[in-house]
């Protein structure tokens, strides 16, 4: 029997990690043709099979072969487990990892593993037995394997798999306190983990009085960390459009302050300024709708990361609603602009402008706040 790794052994398994399964079958055909009893051969072997097939059959086969040679190999007994998974025996993967914890009591990865399974073969067990899952044995599984992962993550304080599994038990306990500090904890060993980043960031960027702003640069932030990540994209997306819907909020107020320049809407007995408007008025109202842009807009606007800046103008090429959203601001604008800047001698077609740039953005608010498409 041979148990030290022989170098086509661990260039197969180099292999393995690049995908080139068959290249990697073919070594190890070879190298069990010299040495049948190479234990660490028929364990890769069982990898490259449960890797690129999923074949639980094939994978079984070799690993049988490894425990005949060495029933207490770790490696072997792991890799049943899995392959004992894959073939539709899963229940058979308990007595085989609580094997491994006898013989590795100190061995990280068996209790993790164990951990991830168990409340699954509980809740399979309850099923058959009585048609359904009973809750009672749901909890119990669920409180097993919370210890189970407790222990993995005691042995191995380093592996982020643990904390991993335990999280997904804290998670369908509906245990979001605890979850929530195993994200962080993902997210300390691994701050490039994308599901725990996602998790993180969505958390806090729905965090009540975090603005538009500062969740497009939460977003920002996770995915120069994970740029591939699709939750954390859509996620970009919605919040830069909560931007770009601000925008028209600053419309829709110069275009109010052009009503109140123009005394559009003067009370009853209030005296309303004549018209037209001196050209010195006409130009002052401008310089409302000045400050309103460069503090609202522009001045926030720089303040932005570059990729913020960039989803913006991305998002608004991309997408249908923006664009209306913008194009409901650069209406509201031109109707104040018309209102205060043409010389009015009634306040007939002021009114008319007005009612005509407030409108189209009245009368969308209530159901674009979500559509970013």
């Amino acid at each position: 029997m041979t148990t030290a790794v022989h170098p086509a052994v661990e260039r197969a398994d180099l292999l393995i990690d690049l995908k080139r399964y068959e290249e990697a079958r073919e070594l190890l055909a070879r190298r069990l043709a010299e040495d049948p009893e190479d234990v660490r051969a028929w364990v890769k072997l069982a990898r490259s099979h449960l890797c690129d097939e999923k074949d639980g059959a094939k994978a079984l086969e070799a690993t049988e072969r490894a425990l005949a040679l060495d029933p207490e190999d770790i490696g072997a007994l792991v890799m049943h487990a899995h392959a004992l998974r894959e073939a539709r025996r899963f229940p058979e993967t308990e007595e085989v990892l609580r094997e491994v914890i006898r013989l590795a009591p100190d061995y990280w990865h068996g209790y993790a593993l164990l951990a991830n399974w168990l409340w699954r073969i509980r809740a399979l067990s309850s099923a058959r037995a009585h048609g359904h899952i009973r809750p009672e044995d749901q909890k119990a599984g669920l409180r097993e394997s919370a210890e189970l992962a407790q222990e993995a993550i005691r042995l191995g304080p380093e592996e982020v798999y643990a904390y991993e599994v335990a999280w997904v038990i804290a998670d369908l306990a509906g245990d979001r306190a605890v979850a929530d500090r195993l994200d962080e904890a993902i997210l300390r060993l691994d701050p490039h983990h994308e599901q725990a980043l996602e998790r993180w960031t969505k958390r806090a960027a729905a965090t009540p009085g975090v603005k538009a702003a500062e969740a497009a640069t939460l977003y920002a932030d996770a995915l120069a960390s994970a740029p591939d990540s699709a939750p954390m994209r859509q996620g970009l997306d919605e919040a830069s459009y909560r931007l770009l819907r601000g925008v028209r909020w600053l419309a829709l107020l110069c275009l109010a302050l052009a009503a109140v320049g123009i005394d559009l809407y003067a009370t009853e007995g209030e005296t309303q300024r004549e018209l037209p408007l001196p050209l010195g008025q006409r130009l002052w109202d401008l310089v409302p709708m000045t400050v309103v842009w460069a503090l609202g807009a522009l001045l926030r606007y720089r303040r932005l990361r570059a990729g913020v800046r960039v989803n913006l103008r991305s998002l608004v090429r991309r997408r249908t609603w923006p664009r209306i959203v913008l194009g409901q601001a650069a209406w509201a604008m031109l109707c104040a602009l018309l209102i205060t800047q043409i010389p009015w001698t009634e306040r007939t077609v002021p009114h008319v402008l007005f009612c005509a740039g407030l409108v189209p953005a009245v009368a969308t608010m209530w159901f674009d706040r979500k559509k970013t498409g």
